[in-house]
Formats: structure tokens, C-alpha cells, sequence
């Protein structure tokens, strides 16, 4: 009997050679024994409602297009309470949860490869029950990912973001937070913040490989505190361009669970994706949740 896999495809993300492979990866999938079902989205929470709607009854689903999707589909299989493995093309413009995850840019390379790979548990967040794949974050060069028209990220990639967030250094203001975090609380000033799972945060900013790990039930929070002076915004660029977040500052941890209490009217994104600002929520490492196919 032909095991079920549902192909999930935004025909919108990157330079749109999702579509363009289509038939090539249904080949790929069909000689390796599975009867596709295949699904293009047409907007935003598609995937979502695909995973929830297919996703108990399929032995695979493989996403294909940007950070977005995957993050839709992961929310889809969360919510309803399935089980069924993923596998993840990334064809959107920057794919930094792909880049983390070592996936092949080539398409038809890593249809085989979640074909011949291996299933692994993947840490995923919640953040107050919404879910992300690999990044909760707020502040400078945040609004860029979803500013940024679909068009300008096709044509310059990851400098699109770049491009929209020295829009954000010209009018930059702090957001005052207090993040409760296993014991401690850390209250200031900042002008950027991510909890993330990756090391690539919009192909802006990076994370050492080493301090990295996508299953290991702690999530990486990264903090920059509102620069005074001249000397103390040089130490957070030197911070960012080394990779050193040993310096006052900036807070780096490892956390598995931390409390955020802020201005309900300040703008966080998830995944790349607005998310609406809260007075209160917790952001909280689910381990493992989801099982992913990889090389």
C-alpha cells in the first residue's frame, strides 16, 4: 500500500521556484513509494488549516516555501494534536530555520534527502499558544520581516531586510521590558530582543554554531540594551560582528521558559510573521514537539 504524503507549496515564497519544481518533486516522492496529495496555499493561515485538516491521517507532510510556512504548518499540527513527521524544502528569501537545520538550497537535493533522511526531534515555541519554529523577537530589524514588500525579498534576498531595517536605526527608540527568566529578572531598556532556536536571525544577525542546539529543550535569549554613548554603541556592534554577547551590554541565556512583560501596543514577530503585542505572555520551549526529517 503507497504511504500518504501531503505536499503543502507556497507559490508566492522567494523567487517562486516552488512552483517551478513542482512536478520534479512529486516524481521524486512517487518513486519513493508515497501518493501525493498536493496542496498550493493562498494566504496567509492556508498551511495552517491544511496541516490540521490532513495531517492525522498522513504519514508525511513536506512544506515547501519560507520560514512562514513551515512555522504554518507546525502551528497546524500543534493545535490539532498530530504526530506526523515533516519534512521542510525552504524556498523562501532568507530560510534561516532551513540554513540552521543544514537543508540543501537546491530543491530536488533535499526532496531525496528527507526521502533517505532521518526523523529528529525539533524544539518548537509557544508564545502565550501561538506557535514559531525558531524565533520570537522585537525591536530593530524586526519590523523589517514583514514590512518588506514579497517583491524586494525576491529580488535582494536577505539585504532586503537589511535594506527596510535601516529604516528602523533612524527613528530607533528603546522598549522598556522586564523578562522573568527561572529565578531572575532582567528590566531595562532595549532596543532589540529575540528568543530564538537558530543561528541566523533575517540573515542580519548570527549565532555562533556552538551555542546552538535545536533539541535540546532551551531556547537562546538575546538582549540589547538602548545605547547612551558613542563607546557603548560600538561595543554592541563589535558584540554582534564577533559574536561575543559577554558585554554589559547585552543579556544572553539559555532558557527554557521566560515571563515578558512590556507594552501591549509594541509589535513582536514570530517566525517572520507580525504578531501583535501583549501586556503580559510567556514564551516557553516545547521540546521536541515535532518530528522532522533530515539528512
Amino acid at each position: 500500500m503507497e504511504k500518504k504524503l501531503v505536499l503543502i507549496l507556497n507559490p508566492a515564497a522567494g523567487m517562486k521556484q516552488g512552483k517551478r519544481y513542482l512536478a520534479d518533486l512529486i516524481m521524486i516522492f512517487q518513486e519513493y513509494g508515497y501518493e501525493c496529495l498536493t496542496m498550493l496555499t493562498r494566504g496567509r493561515g492556508d498551511a495552517t488549516q491544511i496541516a490540521i485538516r490532513h495531517g492525522g491521517d498522513a504519514d508525511l507532510i513536506v512544506a515547501v516555501g519560507g520560514d512562514g510556512t513551515f512555522n504554518e504548518v507546525v502551528q497546524g499540527l500543534v493545535s490539532a494534536g498530530h504526530q506526523c513527521p515533516v519534512g521542510y524544502i525552504p524556498a523562501g528569501s532568507t530560510n534561516d530555520l532551513g540554513n540552521s537545520l543544514g537543508l540543501n538550497r537546491n530543491l530536488a537535493i533535499c526532496a531525496h534527502e528527507i526521502m533517505e533522511g532521518n526523523v529528529h526531534g525539533l524544539d518548537v515555541g509557544s508564545f502565550g499558544g501561538r506557535c514559531f519554529s525558531y524565533i520570537a523577537s522585537f525591536g530593530l530589524f524586526t519590523r523589517a520581516s514583514y514590512t518588506a514588500s514579497q517583491n524586494l525579498k525576491n529580488l535582494l534576498g536577505h539585504v532586503a531586510y537589511v535594506l527596510e531595517g535601516m529604516k528602523d536605526l533612524l527613528s530607533v527608540h528603546a522598549e522598556h521590558l522586564r523578562f522573568e527568566v527561572e529565578g531572575e529578572t532582567i528590566e531595562d531598556n532595549f532596543i532589540f530582543g529575540a528568543v530564538s532556536n537558530s543561528t541566523s536571525v533575517g540573515g542580519v544577525l548570527t549565532l555562533d554554531q556552538s551555542l546552538v542546539s535545536l533539541d535540546d529543550g532551551l531556547f537562546e535569549l538575546l538582549l540589547i540594551r538602548m545605547p547612551k554613548t558613542i563607546p557603548e554603541l560600538n561595543q554592541i556592534i563589535a558584540a554582534l560582528t564577533l559574536q561575543k554577547y559577554d558585554n554589559p551590554m547585552m543579556v544572553f541565556r539559555s532558557v527554557s521558559k521566560v515571563h515578558v512583560t512590556g507594552d501591549p501596543n509594541m509589535a513582536w514577530t514570530l517566525d517572520g510573521e507580525y504578531q501583535p503585542g501583549c501586556a503580559e505572555t510567556d514564551i516557553e520551549n516545547l521540546h521536541r514537539r515535532v518530528s522532522v526529517l533530515l539528512p
